[in-house]
């Protein structure tokens, strides 16, 4: 938990304190690579690192990415210009996809399936208080001592966690020398490359170059490129970093599908809500940040709950009547009057929050449930990818949703970002209220996709495994097997 902390905060805390950063730095025009060059390092070392842990242990995977996470801490803090920053950014981002895919796993390895719903929700509780924490710690860093606080603030908590876990964690004996698989080096270069050029085509398209300019051509020929190269790397490696049994079993690609859609309609409250709560509601910053941080309050409460419904109807289901609801709630936006009042979305978020506890820690819980040790991170690692695939594509496709609302409405080439800095007059209010609403309308079509998935693609029943060795994966057959207490 504490490792995990390290990466929930490092995707909040610094959002306040851009404008100090940007003071003492400058670099203004890029500063938004901060959170860009962050998030795609991640996304793309996710699948690496769960092949890693999968091949290494969890151990050595963990260890390795807080030590590259705190060295990244480190250099952010001593950090010379803006260049410099988002280079270590990137570092950081580096560790962080080790800490998120390898802690989530650990709690599969850790904890029989009865236990597992409680160690997810105190998981989900952390990143629940960095998303209210994380903001005001950084403000208060960066208005009261120095930005660069925020990031040596990492270097005592990921020791005490470094510390902890090579005392306490001990991993299974693996494999050495001949016994150990071969690890597909070739195969992560050719994943990390292709998902950083795609990554970037997605994330600055239409913000730092028009869709249709050369370098977004260029950078998404490119892509394509590595994505052909990196198929034909996979199929011959003996042990692929990501294998195509990921997308062949049933319940795996059902999960990664229904996730992704996850990732895309999160896009809807996390980047647009709080613009709306500011510009149309006329609510301050700490308001505004209170309307979206009542989803972090349900959300754990709920997904802790949830496993007193699967019990009873099972993984899919239960995450059925969860998408189902999220998708009610996200449609029930459009029926909130304008201007309206701060207690309105409040309340839609509060009700989202509890909706999506019930869908994603069922799916997360029952997919690691399928599946052995040895196949184990590779699992989580390529449904957190996908997650994180969707709100990267959801960033840029509700991004320019918005803005062409926004053009409608007010003419010209008009963007949520400019029309947010003067929203005193009516028909820029409206406008950014029309904008939200369609996003919104948008988010809640990615939840009626993720709906259709599970009842399509995912199988009634989960092919829950039985308690195992940890050094004996067994291979999941799509039929439940009998299990005390039933819980597929």
């Amino acid at each position: 938990m504490l490792a995990m902390a390290l990466a929930a905060l490092d995707s909040t805390i610094i959002a306040t304190a851009v404008p100090q950063i940007v003071g003492d730095l400058g670099g203004f025009s890029v500063f938004s690579w901060l959170f860009s060059g962050y998030l795609l390092a991640v996304t793309v070392t996710l699948p690496v690192y769960g092949k890693l842990s999968d091949t290494f242990g969890r151990k050595p995977v963990l260890l390795f990415g807080i030590s590259l996470f705190l060295l990244g801490s480190a250099l952010c803090a001593g950090a010379w210009d803006m260049a410099a920053l988002i280079a270590f950014r990137v570092v950081q981002g580096l560790g962080g996809g080790a800490i998120q895919g390898t802690v989530q796993t650990l709690a599969a390895d850790l904890y029989p399936l009865e236990q597992r719903p409680k160690i997810q929700a105190k998981l989900s509780t952390v990143w629940a208080v960095s998303a209210v924490a994380g903001p005001a710690l950084g403000g208060v860093l960066a208005g009261y001592a120095d930005w660069r606080w925020i990031f040596l603030i990492n270097l005592p908590v990921g020791a005490l966690a470094l510390w902890l876990i090579a005392r306490h964690l001990h991993d299974p004996v693996r494999g050495r020398g001949a016994d150990r698989p071969p690890v597909d080096w070739a195969g992560a270069l050719a994943v990390f490359g292709c998902g950083g050029v795609l990554l970037t085509a997605v994330v600055q398209g239409g913000i730092a170059w028009p869709w249709l300019s050369a370098p977004s051509l260029a950078l998404f020929g490119t892509g394509a490129l590595l994505a052909a190269a990196t198929v034909v790397i996979e199929r011959r490696a003996a042990e692929p970093i990501i294998p195509g049994w990921v997308w062949k079993r049933r319940t795996i690609a059902a999960v990664n599908l229904a996730l992704g859609a996850l990732g895309l309609l999160m896009v809807a409250p996390t980047v647009f809500l709080p613009t709306y709560a500011q510009s149309v509601l006329r609510l301050g910053p700490v308001a505004a940040g209170f309307v979206l941080s009542v989803m972090t309050l349900s959300w754990p409460v709920s997904a802790a709950l949830s496993q007193h419904v699967y019990r009873r109807i099972g993984f899919r289901n239960t995450a059925v009547v969860g998408i189902g609801a999220a998708a009610l709630i996200l449609l029930s936006f459009q029926l909130v009057p304008y201007p309206g009042a701060a207690w309105q979305p409040a309340l839609i978020m509060l009700l989202l929050g509890a909706a999506l506890g019930l869908f994603q820690l069922p799916l997360i819980v029952g997919v690691q449930s399928t599946v052995g040790w040895a196949e184990r991170g590779t699992t989580t690692a390529s449904v957190l990818f996908c997650r994180q695939i969707g709100q990267t594509v959801g960033a840029a496709l509700f991004g320019a949703v918005a803005n062409g609302v926004l053009s409608a409405r007010l003419g010209g080439s008009a963007d949520l970002d400019s029309a947010a800095r003067e929203p005193g007059a009516p028909e820029v209010r409206r406008a950014i209220d029309a904008a939200v609403d369609a996003v919104y309308l948008g988010a809640a079509c990615a939840a009626v996709l993720a709906l259709v998935v599970l009842l399509t693609v995912a199988p009634r029943r989960f092919p829950v495994l039985k308690r195992e060795p940890e050094e004996s994966p067994q291979q999941p057959q799509e039929t439940p097997q009998p299990q005390a207490p039933r819980a597929d």
